[in-house]
């Protein structure tokens, strides 16, 4: 028992009561999206009657709209800080998720997810510079593994609470799911005055020292984020489509849905901490490479699960990918985010970060839009293609390893 209760101890992350209070908020924002979230592709396509693809090309907004704004966006971080940022973005989320009640043509879903992508472009990058500046450098990993925690375990409660609100009999029923979420969203803007914003130089000179040209520059840091496009548009997008897919090709309702997101949350929630401890000391791009392999795995399973089975049986494969995707995700929590703020300088953390966040928005562009159309031509093709993806992705993040400084090529421990 001593020895359970010390390694417990161990997991402890060791960070400033800030970043506990605005993984709080994040957590009660978290659970409001996951109670709509996993149900948006199949609310415009079941409840809308729009088309698979025309689906995707509408998530893929969010992501499009991230693109425009996002450079912006990491110059209002830099100059007015992060605090402001975020609740400004909380904001545009609550407006442009809030309103798909209102969606009956698909133009209209469009300029709703258009809204929440601007919300979105600001949310990453002010959160992101606001966990960097609060946490120290050698504990950033851990405070990018809380942030997961706490996000993954909000949409996963979300997620269950969802499946028993949701069904395309009652189109009502998501009008719930997206007040709810839009809720959520002011929650966490009423927690941000308790959460200091971090000191750093606010000198003119140094702020606005080489902007977004040095940040273009820096070529290892281009070679991350690229990286990050391929792992987000072959992994996080289609997951979002697996929904979809798991209910129109294997019969699964939408509360069966709703267990399978559970379930890869409560591995998240399990796993995180434990695996951020134990990648302390160990190199960051060999981890990135192992979520990949597992991330392939995942889509190997969803294709026997899709091609073989429906109804029942069906969830319990779908929810064995769902853990396996869950434990790549634990791989990427404490490297990613971390990795990008070691390689930002302090005045420049909000245009690092805004270009981080393009990246996922880029993948969430590319990833449903593509996935979107295949899912439409020939469903079962999108697995064994994401899963390929994923592996070649994998392999890149190895070659890159050689590029990164020395100092940065291991998980602080």
């Amino acid at each position: 028992m001593r020895r359970l209760a010390a390694y417990l101890r161990s997991l402890d992350p060791r960070l400033p009561r800030s970043v506990w209070i605005l993984n709080g908020g994040g957590l009660a924002n978290a659970i409001g999206n996951g109670i709509a979230y996993p149900f948006i592709a199949i609310y415009l396509h079941e409840v809308r009657d729009f088309s698979l693809p025309t689906t995707g090309l509408v998530l893929a907004v969010v992501g499009g709209a991230g693109l425009v704004a996002g450079p912006l966006i990491g110059i209002v971080v830099d100059r007015i800080g992060g605090r402001a940022t975020l609740a400004g973005a909380l904001v545009l989320m609550a407006v442009g998720f809030g309103s798909f009640p209102l969606i009956r043509e698909p133009w209209h879903a469009v300029l709703a997810t258009a809204v929440a992508g601007v919300g979105n472009a600001g949310f990453w990058p002010s959160q992101s510079a606001l966990l960097a500046g609060l946490a120290p450098q050698a504990r950033r990993h851990g405070a990018f593994a809380l942030q997961r925690v706490t996000r993954n375990l909000g949409i996963g409660l979300g997620g269950l609470v969802g499946g028993l609100i949701a069904t395309t009999a009652d189109p009502t029923s998501f009008t719930v799911l997206f007040l709810v979420d839009a809720a959520s969203f002011l929650v966490f803007v009423a927690v941000l005055p308790l959460v200091p914003e971090p000191e750093i130089s606010r000198d003119g000179e140094a702020v606005g020292a080489g902007g977004y040209v040095e940040v273009l520059r820096h070529r290892v840091f281009l070679g991350i984020v690229g990286l990050n496009v391929v792992f987000v548009a072959a992994g996080y997008a289609q997951f979002e489509l697996l929904p979809v897919f798991a209910k129109t090709e294997a019969g699964v309702s939408e509360l069966g849905i709703g267990v399978i997101f559970f379930i890869n949350t409560v591995v998240i929630v399990l796993a995180q901490l434990p695996l951020a401890k134990a990648l302390e000391g160990r190199r960051r791009m060999k981890a990135l490479a192992a979520m990949t392999t597992l991330w392939a795995s995942a889509w190997v399973v969803v294709l026997a699960g899709g091609a073989w089975l429906d109804a029942v049986a069906a969830v319990a494969v779908f929810a064995l990918a769902a853990i396996v995707f869950g434990l790549g995700e634990c791989f990427q929590g404490p490297v990613q985010g971390a990795l990008v703020a070691d390689l930002a300088p302090p005045h420049l953390r909000g245009r690092y970060m805004a270009v981080s966040t393009n990246s996922w928005d880029l993948g969430f562009l590319v990833g449903p839009a593509v996935g979107g159309f295949v899912l439409g031509a020939e469903p079962l093709a999108l697995w064994p293609l994401a899963a390929l993806t994923c592996l070649a992705a994998g392999a890149l993040a190895l070659t890159l390893e050689r590029s990164l400084p020395r100092e940065l090529r291991l998980t602080p421990a």
